[in-house]
């Protein structure tokens, strides 16, 4: 395939890099990137800084199929690398900018990754690096690449419930279909508003789509309630990606600073990867209107999702909707399907003899029966094919949009002098959904406040910032029992009795 950027107006589908590069040739002087605080590229300055970025990653090996893992915290620095991923048919694997040096050591043993790309100097061994920040002249070639087809689009990473990390590595090629980006709301020309993190696969998606329709894609690099309405405002934002940790900040905000910013720009707020609480929910609804809300409900190995608008909502409150693809059912511990409105565990499968959406790496698939998977959520369905959650079957806890998985935070704290054992559980928080709570059997004769230091000071070095307990409980009692079993559940809805007694 040629390298030439020239756009053809007759064509449907493209590679992700000639997309990119023919809606440059288009309009290069629109806005593509525009970070709070930072710098504002056109089609044109991104596409050329991508192709640079390509040539650096290109000169260290990186070619088709190779993962670049990818730890730059929002800004240029990690768009242009995810774009030079594609121009080189390589596959983005992002990460958190902010992890320990022992998780990321474990991710990149997983990943095997050509290149780690935002790391200071020696923080990984064995694998070629790029700096932390990128200079402002890479001093390569900013022309076009021959045309390229990553294997795989992304491949963001999951904790396992082992407590080690997985990557869930889509099954999807990075082909750009025209329309593919209608139905988040988006349009050439239009703008979203982003405040969330670039590694999480939610922002990941909702980001480059963005950018692959011909939107301007508006980055903030942490969420800030009022500054994200600010830029809303500013930049006349139609589209708002938010969890619902963002939206009770927002609506935190005194009344009159948050009517005083005009988001009448807005079409399409999405809210996902964590429930809503209702009652902030229909407070979105009656500030914005129900059209304008909408809730998406579907893992990162995308077998299938379902979504739904404000006003569907209303007349099924509590429902997170109806698939827009793929196929959803509920079934018993047999895997057999239940009636509508018993609870049982969502089963999914893309179905119609679809390919596979994904492939893990470092974990197995969990099949309920035949080609159905499950995430291990519990739910059921009405009458009409709306899903209703229940709980999560599997012991994952879901803090402001985050998943955090027991085991690996467990594994932490009983590194630390005087813990005998520990159990981490979930209890409810108004802002986050859950906080993670740690209750830590400690060793007899323990001093209990050095413990409690050591244990903030332990887990600091190994464990991201929202994975960190923000509510230990010391017990002197063993909490597993002769198997090594601990009874979560139970501890969580006797602190919950508790706190409401």
């Amino acid at each position: 395939m040629d390298a030439s950027p020239d756009r053809d107006e007759t064509a449907t589908e493209w590679s992700y890099s000639r997309r990119l590069s023919e809606l440059a040739a288009a309009e290069p002087d629109r806005p593509a990137l525009v970070v709070a605080g930072g710098p504002e590229l056109t089609r044109a300055q991104l596409d050329r800084r991508a192709n640079q970025v390509a040539r650096l990653l290109a000169d260290l090996g990186v070619g088709e199929g190779d993962l670049v893992t990818i730890a730059y915290p929002n800004g240029v620095d990690f768009v242009a690398t995810t774009i030079a991923c594609w121009r080189l048919g390589a596959v983005p694997q992002p990460v958190s900018s902010r992890l320990p040096d022992l998780e990321l050591a474990a991710i990149v043993e997983l990943a095997q990754p050509k290149v780690v790309a935002g790391v200071a100097e020696g923080r990984v061994v064995g694998v070629a690096q790029l700096p932390e920040r990128l200079a402002d002249d890479l001093g390569t070639d900013d022309g076009p690449l021959p045309d390229a087809v990553s294997p795989a689009w992304k491949a963001p990473t999951s904790g396992g419930s082992t407590g080690r990390p997985k990557l869930i590595v889509s099954g999807a090629p990075s082909i750009w279909r025209l329309g593919e980006g209608d139905g988040l709301g988006y349009r050439d020309g239009g703008c979203l508003v982003m405040p969330g993190p670039l590694y999480h696969n939610g922002p990941f998606v909702w980001s480059f789509r963005a950018l692959l329709t011909g939107a301007t894609v508006v980055l903030d690099t942490r969420f800030d309630a009022a500054r994200t309405l600010e830029l809303i405002e500013r930049h006349r934002g139609e589209v708002v990606y938010l969890v619902p940790t963002m939206m009770h900040r927002i609506w935190r905000l005194d009344p009159a600073e948050r009517e005083a910013y005009d988001v009448s720009s807005l079409t399409t707020v999405w809210h996902l990867a964590a429930p809503c609480p209702a009652w902030l929910k229909e407070a979105w609804i009656d500030w914005l209107g129900p059209e304008v809300i909408m809730e998406l409900y579907g893992g990162t190995e995308g077998q299938a999702a379902t979504t739904i608008r404000g006003d569907e909502w209303l007349a099924h409150r509590g429902s997170v909707g109806r698939p827009i693809f793929g196929e959803i059912v509920i079934v018993d511990p047999e895997g057999n399907e239940v009636p509508r409105r018993e609870v049982g565990e969502v089963a999914m499968r893309i179905g119609g003899g679809a390919p596979a959406t994904y492939r893990y790496i470092g974990a197995e698939i969990r099949r309920v029966r035949d080609d159905w998977e499950s995430l291990g959520d519990m739910g059921w369905m009405d009458e009409d094919g709306y899903l209703y959650l229940e709980d999560r079957q599997s012991d994952m806890i879901l803090s402001g949009g985050a998943n955090i998985y027991p085991a690996e935070v467990e594994a932490a704290i009983e590194g630390v002098d005087g813990v005998m054992s520990s159990c981490v559980i979930g209890l409810p928080d108004d802002e986050l959904g859950n906080r993670v709570h740690a209750i830590v059997q400690a060793a007899p004769g323990t001093d209990e406040d050095a413990l409690r230091e050591a244990l903030i000071a332990h887990l600091a070095e190994r464990l991201v910032r929202y994975k960190i307990p923000r509510t230990f409980e010391l017990v002197d009692h063993p909490l597993r029992d002769d198997a090594g079993k601990v009874r979560r559940s139970a501890l969580r809805a006797e602190r919950i009795a508790a706190a409401t007694a």
